[in-house]
């Protein structure tokens, strides 16, 4: 039997290699992975020894070659290709040991140059692993070291792989290449700016197995690198639920400088405060709901220390989202067990932003991501009245928490707090008349607070509705057919009202 090992990742090769040298498995191999074996002292014999072709263009070319490919893709059960082998001199490679050059963590340090990115672009290590696959009834391809012990423990009590093992080891590959291709092909698009292609792969890399999905009966994991941008320092194992739930939570404390506090519930802001510290912006954002927040997910965009631990302790909260907390509140925190603390990188987070993908029947729908908020130097005031530099304020606190609200979505607000908010509505008028049923049980006066609107108000009853709560300005992108019927009614009530023609539908 005869193995090809070319690895890059040299986790456990060398234990892996001995043993297969113990078992009489003859071992060929390329460059690096030569050098490490032989300095273990383990027999190797070289590609170039094997082609009788040395490697060239700096190593660019070794492995490709008839008598590597035709080693990995004979069918050993047909006879003219057994004939052609002997013809040729070629010898059936029965085990293919390969990964690929690190592309994904050169791609991923921000110092790595142009070149150096396209060096680490594998070209014979994937024609390989394909070659290898396609032929796993004869091949066994194994591009992850955590198979080694598997393929060790049939060599070592049967002489041989398995069909079933090299079948789920040729899935394995193909889903290795393909991965590493797709990340290429991403790279490469951002250079050309291509937002899409005609023919697409999603780059994706399992980051941790879940207990279940959306509900029990689901069944669900995590890929990506969410668990680098998210590190749980503290309680249970995150539920599906809970990391859409920190998703939307940190993209919303993303769009404010100032100490902020955003208390989610199902994905929906329930109430968002700044202040000059956090324990400020909490009382601000705690009082819009005070009955949501239970059970629910809180993001600060500051260091947490024991005076806002303290202030929130006494309420179960899912999950706390900050960039750091201090020892002090973490002792107070960490008192309730199940309670999730998270620390963000929010560089990473920023840096993360670029496509949204959702699945539907048959197929994917993908999108950029809306990370544009509105310059408010485009505003376009459209009443007879001009907001005051206080109601500007407002509205642009109203206007950010609205892009975070799922359709319809109504945000009253003031210049640093959300006092009423009305989420996911099939009308508009119901999701402002929810906004100021709730804002009246907490006992919240709505008079001189600016409203926004994801979209534009279809009608003007929306608007009236808004009117009559109490607000003195509204925000909206405009672009409806009945515009001039409410701007009539914006300035027969005395509104101020600008429009953004730019609109924040979530779905």
């Amino acid at each position: 039997m005869i193995a090809l090992i070319s690895v890059s990742d040299k986790t456990g090769i060398v234990e892996f290699a001995q043993e297969l040298h113990n078992l009489g498995i003859t071992i060929i191999s390329t460059g690096g992975t030569a050098s490490v074996l032989k300095g273990a002292g383990i027999p190797v014999i070289k590609v170039s020894d094997v082609t009788q072709f040395p490697e060239i263009l700096d190593g660019r070319v070794k492995t490709l070659h008839p008598k590597i490919h035709g080693g990995l893709l004979a069918v050993m059960n047909n006879p003219e290709h057994v004939k052609q082998m002997q013809l040729h001199g070629i010898e059936k490679i029965d085990l293919l040991v390969v990964n690929l050059y690190p592309f994904e963590e050169t791609i991923s340090r921000i110092s790595a140059t142009d070149d150096e990115i396209i060096e680490n672009i594998d070209i014979g290590g994937p024609a390989m692993v394909r070659a290898g696959a396609k032929n796993f009834e004869h091949t066994c391809v194994v591009v992850n070291p955590k198979h080694y012990s598997s393929v060790l423990e049939q060599l070592s009590s049967v002489g041989q792989i398995s069909s079933a093992l090299r079948l789920n080891l040729a899935h394995e590959a193909f889903a290795h290449t393909a991965h590493y291709d797709a990340r290429i092909a991403g790279y490469l698009s951002s250079k050309v700016r291509a937002d899409f292609v005609e023919e697409s792969a999603i780059p994706l890399r399992l980051d941790q197995p879940l207990r279940y999905g959306e509900n029990p009966h689901q069944t669900a994991v995590l890929y990506g690198t969410f668990t680098t941008i998210f590190r749980q320092i503290h309680g249970k194992e995150l539920s599906y639920n809970n990391i859409v739930d920190i998703d939307a939570a940190s993209k919303l404390c993303l769009e404010f400088s100032e100490p902020t506090v955003c208390i989610i519930k199902h994905t929906n802001p329930c109430g968002v405060g700044t202040g000059t510290d956090l324990v400020e912006a909490w009382k601000k954002a705690f009082a819009t709901d005070s009955v949501s927040p239970f059970g629910g997910i809180v993001a600060v965009n500051r260091k947490v220390d024991s005076s806002f631990a303290q202030t929130m302790h006494a309420i179960f909260t899912e999950v706390v989202i900050a960039p750091s907390f201090s020892a002090e509140a973490l002792e107070i925190l960490q008192r309730k067990k199940d309670r999730r603390l998270i620390v963000v990188d929010e560089s990473l987070l920023r840096r993360a932003f670029g496509y949204e993908t959702r699945s539907v029947a048959g197929g994917y729908l993908v999108q950029t991501s809306d990370t544009k908020l509105i310059d408010d130097s485009v505003f376009r005031v459209v009443t007879d009245r001009l907001p005051s530099d206080e109601e500007h304020a407002a509205m642009m606190f109203a206007w950010k928490v609205a892009k975070h609200v799922k359709s319809n979505a109504i945000v009253y607000a003031l210049t640093d707090r959300t006092l009423a908010i009305g989420a996911g509505q099939m009308s508009r008028v119901d999701s402002a008349r929810i906004a100021v049923q709730k804002a009246h049980d907490a006992g919240l006066n709505l008079q001189g607070c600016a409203v926004a609107s994801d979209a534009f108000f279809p009608f003007a009853d929306g608007l009236l509705k808004a009117a009559e709560a109490g607000a003195t300005c509204v925000i909206q992108p405009g672009g409806s057919v009945r515009d001039e019927e409410v701007i009539r009614a914006a300035n027969e009530q005395g509104l101020a009202m600008v429009y953004t023609g730019l609109r924040h539908f979530r779905h």
